[in-house]
């Protein structure tokens, strides 16, 4: 997990997690800080473990922790923050001595995290799915308000 700690040291990776606390400061909904990146990355090992994936463990947690890294480009500028995240998230891994392989896996698993992304890899399944399940909504003020329930309905803990 050495190539992981070097990505949480990465200079661009702690700025654009700032830059993401700054744009979301008044957000009342769920927030795209590091507790999140770290819950889908532990959601998406865990998944990969119950299903017998051969993917890396420090793959999947450099995915979970670089999916939502342009986040705050989304806000800013209007554009896809799946996009952006891996757009931004491309000269980090090379930085952090992941191969061009690896790296063109986890940046295919950060464009496609979204509803409307193509899932055509294991780790872009296992990223999508931790993605949706790992939010502690169950604690949630809003969520009568959140567009992910319809009125009524209640979340569950999967994982």
């Amino acid at each position: 997990m050495e190539r992981v700690t070097s990505i949480l040291n990465h200079p661009s990776f702690i700025e654009y997690k700032e830059r993401n606390a700054l744009a979301e400061e008044e957000r009342v909904f769920c927030r795209h800080n590091l507790q999140h990146s770290i819950d889908v990355a532990r959601v998406a090992y865990i998944m990969a473990l119950e299903e017998g994936l051969p993917i890396r463990k420090d793959v999947i947690y450099a995915t979970g922790l670089l999916h939502d890294i342009g986040r705050w480009k989304e806000y800013a500028e209007g554009i896809s923050h799946a996009k952006a995240s891996a757009d931004l998230a491309e000269k980090i891994l090379a930085d952090c001595e992941f191969d061009p392989e690896e790296i063109n896996l986890i940046l295919d698993a950060i464009r496609n995290h979204r509803k409307s992304g193509r899932r055509d890899t294991p780790l872009s399944v296992i990223i999508y799915r931790s993605d949706k399940v790992s939010r502690l909504c169950l604690e949630c003020d809003e969520i009568e308000e959140c567009n992910r329930f319809s009125k009524g309905d209640r979340p569950k803990l999967i994982y």
